[in-house]
Parts: C-alpha cells; structure tokens; sequence
C-alpha cells in the first residue's frame, strides 16, 4: 500500500477528523483533529496492514506572531504538534500533525491540551514529558507527566518563542 493509499483511507475512515492531507509532502502527513487522535493513532498501529509500531518522535512547533506579520502571511498563531511514527514490519514512515491554540480559551499561560498516546505507543511517555516541559502542551491522560528537562521549579516552557529567559535561577545569574 503507497502512502498516498494510507492517507486516502485515514481521510475515508475518520471524516472531519482529518482536517487536511499532504501526500506529495517530503514527509507525507494528515492534520487531525485533537478529538480524533487518540482514535486514529490506534488505528494506525492495529491494522494489520499498516501496523505503525513505533514512534518515533513528538515535537512541537510554535508559530508565534511576534512581529505582527502572521496576518499578512494568512496564518494564526498556533501550535503544532508533530507525530513522527514508523511501521517497521512494512518499512513505512508517516506523519500526523494537530493543532493547537497557543493557549487553552486564549488565556495567557493557561496551556492547550491534548489527549495522551502513551497508551498506543509506550515511547510516547517520554516524548510527551519533553513536549510539555520545553513548548507547554497538556497531556491529558498522561500516567506522569511531569517536567523531565527542566527542574520541577522551572518557570515557563523555554521552547515557546515568546518565553524570557530568567535572569537569576536560586541566585545564579545568567549572563
């Protein structure tokens, strides 16, 4: 089965749920609701003939407006969450992608939320751990999600674009 057949039938079998699909992409991909995640990704690694066994990364892209310029180039600001998965048996790669409000009911340091996959995939544990601590994604369901990066008294997500780095850390300044 191509990839272009993959993504087809991820857009067939879970509607709405797929917002967009990018099939001639380097790295092909299908955009998904948060909603529908969970759902899909367990799709994704039971059938048998796909079989996504592996993930290999989770990442998380901010596209923050600093500038002004997001409107003139037809984007909000968001961020991206990135799922890099594999189907070793089949050799195959695929890439899901969910967006997300930078922050939940745009409140200022209230985080956006997203349904955990370490259900699905085991290696999804830490990759979430390192989400959430560097850009500020919740991951709902997470068995413990807690900082694995930074100290547990950190201050902010430093991977965010608008994150300040602090000047002192328990009295050991910066430069």
């Amino acid at each position: 089965m191509s990839q272009k057949q993959v993504l087809e039938r991820l857009q067939q079998r879970f509607g709405d749920c797929v917002t967009r699909v990018e099939s001639d992409a380097i790295d092909p991909w299908v955009e998904v609701t948060p909603d529908g995640l969970t759902e899909l990704c367990r799709y994704l690694r039971d059938r048998d003939d796909l079989r996504f066994n592996y993930c290999n990364s989770i990442s998380v892209v901010d596209y923050c407006d600093l500038d002004g310029k997001a409107s003139k180039a037809g984007w909000a600001p968001h961020l991206e969450v990135v799922y890099h998965l594999s189907s070793i048996p089949s050799k195959r790669t695929l890439v899901v992608k969910v967006m997300l409000p930078r922050w939940k009911d745009d409140v200022a340091g209230q985080l956006p939320e997203l349904p955990s996959v370490s259900g699905v995939w085991s290696t999804a544990d830490w990759h979430e751990r390192e989400a959430y601590d560097l850009s500020g994604v919740w991951f709902t369901g997470h068995p413990n999600l807690q900082r694995i990066l930074c100290p547990e008294d950190w201050v902010g997500h430093p991977l965010r674009k608008d994150y300040e780095m602090p000047l002192e850390y328990h009295g050991i300044r910066g430069r």
